[in-house]
């Protein structure tokens, strides 16, 4: 079965103090829904080099062991509370895609 993914890429942060209480509650969603963090760059003192559009702000990349349990986590109470979280104001592309057998 092929894993699912969550691809979330910040292109801008004005304040990135304002994501505190958002990363606390979507972190407890993903534990939640068996997700592993597998990047949170570069806020955690990852390197990035940046190509094309040249954006180096925060990306998060999160594995679940199936496509279906990264929708399901995303589709979940806790997660939906924790986009209640998320600050007006903030830039971000979300993906959940399925990886490759």
């Amino acid at each position: 079965m092929a894993k699912g993914y969550w691809v979330s890429v910040y292109p801008a942060i004005s304040d990135p103090e304002r994501l505190t209480a958002y990363d606390k509650l979507a972190g407890l969603a993903v534990q939640a829904g068996g997700g592993r963090n597998l990047a949170l760059l570069p806020s955690r003192g990852g390197r990035v080099v940046a190509h094309e559009a040249g954006i180096t702000q925060r990306v998060v990349l999160i594995e679940f062991d199936s496509f279906e349990q990264a929708v399901a986590a995303y589709e979940s109470e806790a997660y939906q509370k924790a986009l209640v979280a998320l600050p007006d104001g903030f830039e971000r592309d979300f993906r959940i895609i399925e990886g490759i057998d």
